[in-house]
């Protein structure tokens, strides 16, 4: 459900209802959290992929809803159960003028393979399966995979932004990754993309600069197949504080602004010169602790061992953190509390899962059980400016903690420093936000909860060491089944098994919130994309 709320005058309404359209120039958006790179398959964020999205096409697309919609594929279908076949749409050229084809996905899938630069094997959640990919016309592309993939077109979806093949050297090309593919020149580098040399793609815009902490700006792709953007020229700033954000917008510097602060939204209801949407989302906020290891850095307890092992203390942690009194306090009610890893009734998900009770009385006696009766020393790791009031929520809890005994410390750090550091297993007590972009709750499951198994793509963003054979059996055969009704009666038992577990300690869902200027209007997004292409002059406004 989405809250709009309209701020518009009626006298301002009548008049600009009946003003002709008139295509805008430029755009000013205002970023909580800025992309880390230009660079299309380097790491696997959401404002990485917003971004993305502007200068890059996929071969499938989501709408605002998170509905699969065609993107460089006009159509996709099953040839047999371990064969898919794309039909890729005609006319359609890069930024430079030459034409795509479908020798341009087998150079992004083998680009993805071969890119040493990228951050816990980021866009190979799909190539890594890839037992061939055919090209037998330009338009026509045809994937194999060694074992049943159903949720091929789901997982395409901004998985593999699509970039020229002409930014290298190379021979005929061919589905063979570890021979390079007939590439004979040096692959793209990230500062390639970050200068905008290899910054090629069939995106509605092309870049114009990006420079990291300043901001990014963008051209309209006037050559663009689709529907073009009514923005000549976008600019996006990131801006991390809420506070100096609306004071951006309210004083004419921003158009539009991701993530204002909840609290000042009642500001914004009682100026008729501004508007905002709110869009609940599926990302889910956690934290993932480290099960793996023994001992563990950021741990410290009287016997020396990792408590973080005991399934009693992780059950402890998780009885010990109040989420209502979060959502009402720090995330102003514009979050839902977390009982499990998915929205009650998405696919997989149980279909309402019981209230995680808060109880730090229960949580003391289960320390004392596992040998912990004083508690122990941990270190809560956490970006201070990624997720909404990340931070914050961070030291909540670990105020929460320190109620049951546990001498909690909060070590809050930007994204760019913190998501290398949590890729190399730094933290023993991480941070961690997902959103289920397939609607199932395999996404989640697949790169945080399973063992790891890199060539299959599974358990890539597992930093906490979590393995169960249990929970690996049930997943692992949801995952080939093609059967809808059984696979997702399979994963709700991988659900049941990972909430009995911990593997993720579970906080809340996000909802993302965007404010913007009397006159413009924007298409709320469940997976959270910031995207001037969903900013319109707004009728009626």
């Amino acid at each position: 459900m989405k809250l709009r709320t309209s701020l518009a005058l009626l006298a301002a309404t009548a008049s600009l209802a009946a003003a002709p359209t008139v295509l805008a120039q430029s755009l000013t958006i205002a970023l909580s959290s800025e992309p880390t790179s230009a660079d299309p398959h380097y790491h696997k964020q959401t404002q990485n992929d917003a971004f993305a999205a502007h200068v890059y096409d996929s071969l499938i697309n989501r709408n605002a809803d998170m509905e699969l919609i065609p993107g460089l594929a006009t159509s996709w279908k099953n040839l047999d159960d371990l064969t898919w076949e794309l039909k890729l749409r005609d006319g359609v050229k890069f930024s430079n003028g030459q034409p795509f084809t479908s020798q341009d996905v087998l150079f992004s899938v083998c680009r993805t393979l071969n890119n040493e630069t990228n951050i816990s094997q980021s866009y190979m959640t799909v190539t890594k399966l890839l037992t061939d990919v055919q090209t037998p016309d330009e338009h026509t592309v045809i994937l194999k995979t060694a074992e049943p993939f159903p949720l091929m077109p789901a997982e395409l979806a901004r998985q593999l932004p699509i970039i020229w093949n002409g930014i290298v050297e190379h021979g005929p090309l061919k589905f063979a990754p570890k021979e390079g593919c007939g590439v004979t020149g040096p692959w793209p580098t990230v500062a390639d993309f970050n200068n905008g040399k290899d910054a090629i793609g069939t995106g509605p815009y092309t870049l114009k600069s990006y420079v990291k902490g300043t901001g990014i700006e963008l051209e309209r792709n006037e050559n663009y197949w689709g529907t073009k953007p009514e923005w000549k020229t976008v600019k996006f700033v990131p801006v991390p504080n809420a506070g100096p954000r609306l004071t951006g917008l309210l004083s004419g510097d921003f158009d539009v602004i991701e993530n204002p602060a909840a609290r000042d939204l009642p500001r914004l209801k009682d100026n008729s010169n501004f508007g905002f949407i709110a869009t609940p989302s599926t990302r889910l906020v956690f934290f993932q602790p480290d099960v793996g290891r023994n001992p563990s850095p950021f741990v410290k307890s009287s016997d020396g061992k990792n408590p973080l092992q005991d399934l009693r203390v992780r059950q402890a942690i998780n009885m010990a953190i109040d989420r209502k009194t979060i959502n009402q306090r720090i995330m102003d009610g514009l979050a839902t509390p977390a009982y499990q890893f998915m929205p009650d009734g998405m696919f997989g998900a149980l279909p309402k899962a019981p209230e995680i009770k808060y109880d730090p009385e229960g949580a003391k006696k289960l320390l004392a059980e596992a040998g912990y009766p004083d508690g122990f020393e941990l270190t809560l790791s956490s970006t201070n400016n990624r997720y909404v009031n990340d931070a914050q929520v961070t030291q909540a809890v670990a105020q929460y903690l320190s109620r049951i005994g546990i001498k909690a410390h909060v070590d809050a750090m930007t994204a760019s420093i913190y998501f290398p550091k949590r890729a190399k297993r730094e933290f023993s007590f991480a941070m961690g936000g997902w959103p289920a972009e397939t609607g199932e709750a395999s996404a989640l499951f697949q790169l945080w909860v399973a063992s790891l198994d890199s060539n299959r793509s599974l358990g890539t963003s597992n930093y906490g060491g979590y393995s169960n054979p249990d929970f690996d059996k049930v997943y692992e055969q949801a995952i080939v089944t093609i059967d809808p009704e059984k696979r997702k009666q399979l994963l709700q038992q991988s659900t049941q098994i990972a909430l009995d577990t911990l593997p993720l300690i579970p906080l809340h869902f996000e909802s993302s919130i965007w404010a913007f200027r009397k006159g413009l209007d924007y298409e709320g997004r469940r997976d959270q994309y910031t995207l001037a292409m969903s900013v319109h002059s707004a009728k009626g406004k």
